[in-house]
């Protein structure tokens, strides 16, 4: 039985990542205008616009799958299809195992780039897949690296766009071959689920698409992200600080 190609963005962040900008609306449209089946909303450690974009999806004709980019301690994960959220700041291989325990895949995004929280080598006993080619990074180094170590241990490859921003959604992409089950007529693309995706990934029937984000877009991303990051953490750690001076409260 001949098999169906399926185009999802597994790695796209919404305005609900301290670093994200677009609402999910205007991510769905544009995934729909530039030909994707579907797109993954993985902002960090956050997943309820990921859930409402997974049930919004089908109106957009998209499939819908939620996810989220976990902090553990030893780097970022993506869980994939998962409808809860992992703790996050814990042991990496733990983590993978939660996200098992929950239904979705464990996907490791940009491996061993430090300044992105890429998990190193040695923390990665087990995964269920690899980003190999994320459109973020400035040069295919990274790439080339983790593609060599997905493919000595055997891993599926995954490509994604890692997009903080409306117009880098989609520039790189996975091409999920997916064979569906023998039941007479062969079936459309509307009729196969989650489930016939996880499995063709787990397969390896995977093809990655796309090309690298323009350098000039990396780096106004990642400097606004940068920023974004330190204001986020500060103000999450730091005191209440009134608004209205107490010199000018009169309601002592």
């Amino acid at each position: 039985m001949t098999p169906l190609p399926f185009t999802i963005d597994f790695h796209v962040h919404s305005d609900d990542s301290y670093d994200g900008h677009e609402p999910i609306e205007l991510i769905l449209e544009h995934a729909t205008d530039i030909g994707l089946d579907g797109v993954v909303i993985t902002d960090h450690d956050e997943i309820g616009e990921s859930l409402r974009a997974a049930e919004l999806a089908p109106e957009y004709g998209l499939i819908g799958i939620p996810g989220v980019e976990v902090s553990t301690r030893h780097g970022h994960l993506l869980a994939i299809g998962v409808e809860e959220r992992p703790d996050p700041g814990r042991p990496f291989m733990d983590t993978v195992e939660t996200v098992r325990e929950f239904g979705g895949i464990a996907i490791v995004p940009h491996p061993f780039q430090r300044s992105r929280h890429g998990v190193r080598k040695r923390h990665i006993k087990d995964a269920d897949a690899i980003e190999t080619y994320n459109s973020m990074l400035f040069t295919g180094y990274r790439n080339r690296r983790a593609r060599t170590f997905a493919r000595r241990r055997g891993y599926p490859e995954i490509g994604a766009s890692d997009a903080h921003y409306l117009p880098n959604v989609g520039k790189a992409y996975t091409e999920i071959l997916v064979t569906p089950k023998p039941a007479g007529n062969t079936p459309s693309k509307a009729e196969i689920d989650g489930d016939d995706l996880v499995d063709a990934i787990l397969e390896g029937r995977t093809q990655i698409r796309g090309k690298r984000t323009p350098v000039h877009k990396s780096t106004v991303q990642y400097a606004k992200g940068a920023v974004r990051k330190s204001a986020y953490m500060l103000t999450s750690r730091a005191p209440l600080v009134p608004t209205v001076p107490a010199s000018m409260n009169r309601s002592r």
